[in-house]
């Protein structure tokens, strides 16, 4: 057993909003047509990323977690439990809801529930974006949604390079165009989507809506915010952007001096958004994913970089 970084190669999908900006912003070797989303660190079952390099290189994640459980600390999940994606809309996501861990493990074949944040990596001006809806039950929502007043029932809210919002199961939200995100969320494809613009695909199809399973799993008590929250560093640093049950997700600034992470309690995944560096005297670079396993020791940071960290808690 080798506790080295372990570096995953980022999946692509190909999405009816996607646009070509993770080829263009992060020289991914990408496949033709509108790709939407890099699954960069996954194990599920719908992306599982390779190994790129080092002693556990052409194994899988899923493979990695089944072989090896040691390397992740105790998580008290039967699965590696998170999923780190970059999102490029060029086009508006569907407007869709998630459901919670019991919900997904009833209805969606044990399927653990989708908690997510995002940290907006870019912003066209006067973007806006998707969080929360103005319905106060099910009946005024389905109502609503039958007479297609989205304007009256959607929270839409401007959104900046910088933002961070955090997404909690039963959340009606949308990323729309003109924005890139990295996304942290539970290791979950379970989406119910509420409305997709009756948009047709390219063999002339619309995409299923999911009413009925949106209407179960929509929280109504939800107070929909006014926007994201700006974590702008003043300088190179640590900030916390999430602490919940599920994870927790730090934004990282490396400048003149080293940045060193205490070693983790099970495991980091960490993506470099900008810049160039070394971690534990690894070159990494803008576009590179990584999970620090657990036992590694304290991380060095050096370079000129910005680094979206996350985690999950340890059982005790």
């Amino acid at each position: 057993m080798s506790h080295e970084l372990i570096f995953t190669q980022p999946l692509f999908h190909e999405k009816i909003w996607g646009g070509r900006r993770l080829q263009a912003e992060y020289g991914y070797d990408i496949p033709a047509g509108p790709i939407g989303e890099c699954w960069a660190i996954s194990a599920h079952p719908s992306g599982d990323c390779p190994i790129a390099r080092g002693a556990y290189r052409g194994m899988t994640l899923s493979r990695l977690w089944d072989m090896h459980p040691e390397l992740f600390g105790r998580t008290g999940f039967d699965r590696f439990p998170l999923l780190v994606k970059i999102l490029d809309a060029e086009g508006d996501l569907s407007i869709q809801v998630h459901p919670d861990d019991a919900y997904a493990m009833a209805h969606e074949r044990g399927s653990l529930g989708k908690m997510e944040c995002w940290y907006v990596l870019h912003a066209e001006p006067d973007a806006t974006i998707v969080v929360g809806q103005r319905a106060h039950g099910r009946e005024e929502f389905a109502r609503l949604a039958r007479e297609d007043a989205w304007d009256r029932l959607l929270n839409e809210v401007p959104v900046r390079t910088g933002d961070f919002f955090q997404i909690m199961p039963g959340t009606v939200h949308a990323i729309k165009a003109g924005t890139m995100v990295l996304e942290t969320q539970q290791s979950s494809d379970v989406t119910y989507r509420v409305y997709d613009y009756d948009r047709v695909q390219a063999d002339g199809t619309q995409r299923a809506l999911h009413r009925a399973q949106s209407l179960d799993v929509i929280d109504f008590s939800q107070v929909p915010p006014s926007g994201g929250v700006s974590h702008a560093a003043d300088g190179p640093g640590v900030t916390l952007l999430e602490e919940c049950a599920r994870y927790r997700v730090w934004h990282v600034l490396v400048g003149d001096e080293a940045i060193t992470l205490p070693s983790p309690r099970t495991f980091y995944c960490a993506s470099v958004v900008e810049g160039q560096g070394a971690a534990a005297g690894e070159a990494v670079c803008k576009g590179d994913h990584l999970v620090v396993p657990h036992g590694f020791g304290d991380l060095a940071l050096t370079g000129s970089m910005e680094l979206i960290v996350s985690t999950v808690p340890e059982v005790p």
